[in-house]
């Protein structure tokens, strides 16, 4: 999974780096303060975007993170905030089809860009294989990481393939967290939602062909 870091001011456009995001405090770093910090009057910034399919366009102050944006301004709360220093993933989405950890994006960064949240995985009562994959083998226990763990499992997929073994999903899940499981059952869960991640696509592009 890769996460977008952005330098301690937010003053240079951030770059692409991997998983293992550097550990300062991103949300203070940025705003130069806590996450609910104070509002500079007059310098709000206009921003547009695609979440789940929906266009969405806000004004916003530059120093929003896209996290905050999510669950604050869009109240797609299953986006969860578990470090503020990019370590524990509990935050990650997709942004343009990769997986991102959002407290580490800039929501002006994402002008113009598609957002994922795990709100728009399913379709109506059909879970997204991963999703049903987690469930079946019971890959949560309090279940807070699980949403930063299902959209870094399938951003791992749609980079490592569908044949992925163990030592590759633990390898991979290094920058996601979880204080609970200890992890046994979220491997074979991503394990299994590999698999059926390749007959879900099948079935779709078979569809649309038609």
């Amino acid at each position: 999974m890769k996460g977008v870091s952005a330098d301690e001011r937010g003053e240079e456009t951030p770059s692409v780096s991997a998983s293992k995001a550097p550990g300062a405090n991103a949300a203070r770093a940025i705003t130069g303060g806590p996450r609910h910090g104070r509002r500079v009057e007059g310098l709000m910034a206009s921003v547009s975007m695609t979440i789940n399919g929906k266009a969405v366009k806000a004004n916003v102050d530059p120093r929003t993170l896209l996290v905050e944006f999510l669950r604050e301004h869009q109240r797609l709360t299953g986006t969860h905030v578990g470090c503020d220093t990019s370590q524990c993933g509990a935050c990650t989405v997709h942004m343009n089809g990769m997986g991102v950890k959002a407290c580490t994006v800039l929501a002006v960064q994402c002008d113009g860009a598609q957002i994922t949240t795990i709100e728009g995985l399913a379709h109506g009562d059909e879970l997204h294989p991963m999703q049903a994959a987690f469930r079946e083998h019971h890959g949560l226990q309090c279940g807070f990481c699980t949403p930063g763990m299902i959209m870094a499992a399938i951003d791992m997929v749609n980079r490592k393939g569908h044949e992925i073994d163990e030592h590759t999903i633990r390898e991979e899940l290094e920058g996601n967290i979880c204080r609970c499981t200890g992890y046994h059952n979220i491997v074979k869960s991503i394990a299994a939602g590999a698999k059926a991640m390749r007959g879900h696509q099948a079935q779709h592009h078979q569809a649309a062909a038609e």
